[in-house]
This record gives C-alpha cells, sequence and structure tokens, in this order.
C-alpha cells in the first residue's frame, strides 16, 4: 500500500464508509477506490480536494508524510472551512440519496459539531426544530448570513 492509499483507506473505514459508499460520492467505481488504496493507481490530482473534503482532512495531510492529522481536523471530521460556518445562517446541498426533507432549500444555523456530525436548527411549519446530521451526507452548502 502506498502512504496515501494507507491514509484514505483509514479515514474511509473511520467515517464508517465501504468502498462502495466512497466509490459513490467520488463519482468512481468501487475497483478504482480499490486501486487508489493499495497503491496500483494514484487519484487524478482534480480528484484529492474532492477526496480530502469527502474524508474530512487537508490535502496537505493526504499528499505529505510530515502532516499531522490532528493539525488538519479539529474537531475530528471536521474541516476548519466547515467549523468556521458554525453559528452562520445556511443552504445545504446534500448528496441525492441523503436529502433531508426538513432542511431542503431552509435557513439552516449550524449549532455546534460532535466528530463526523452536526447539530442544526432550522423553522419549519411545525416550528423550530434541531437536527443531528452525519457531515459527509453534505455536497455542499451555501452562506446566507450571520446567525441572529
Amino acid at each position: 500500500m502506498s502512504k496515501l492509499g494507507d491514509k484514505i483507506a483509514q479515514k474511509r473505514k473511520d467515517l464508517g464508509m465501504t468502498q462502495e459508499l466512497f466509490a459513490e460520492k467520488m463519482g468512481v467505481t468501487r475497483q478504482t477506490v480499490s486501486r487508489w488504496e493499495n497503491g496500483s493507481v494514484m487519484p487524478d490530482v482534480d480528484k484529492i480536494g474532492d477526496i480530502a473534503s469527502l474524508l474530512g482532512v487537508s490535502c496537505d495531510y493526504l499528499l505529505k508524510d510530515d502532516v499531522d492529522e490532528e493539525v488538519t481536523r479539529t474537531p475530528k471530521g471536521v474541516s476548519r472551512l466547515l467549523l468556521s460556518a458554525k453559528g452562520k445562517i445556511v443552504r445545504f446541498s446534500f448528496f441525492e440519496d441523503e436529502a433531508d426533507i426538513d432542511l431542503f432549500n431552509a435557513d439552516c444555523e449550524i449549532l455546534e459539531f460532535e466528530g463526523n456530525w452536526m447539530r442544526v436548527a432550522v423553522k419549519t411549519k411545525k416550528g423550530r426544530i434541531e437536527k443531528l446530521i452525519p457531515v459527509s451526507c453534505v455536497s455542499s452548502m451555501e452562506v446566507v448570513k450571520e446567525a441572529e
């Protein structure tokens, strides 16, 4: 195994993702993920950022041998960029098979992070609700405004 492959495999497993699920989220085949992990093929350069984002690590962590995971991830599973959205009002886009009807096209406040999960609040017809959602189900988000 390559060091990059080892890192991809370990982080994927830490997140509880199978090769098949990881491949689906990356838009590649399971065999491609297997080849990345065993070091027989390197991911395309344009995939490295997507891999890092999905795994919650920095590109530096994936590509450099001297970068410590703990420096690149605080808290576990949450990138510094995502952590900066805490307390802001955002709109999420979800991976197609993980859409949440309560959060679809809604202004949500990110309340806190715990491991690979985030607690968000949203106003619905039923009133304000709080939900715990996995960070890995979010494909993108747009910051709408600072929380009030």
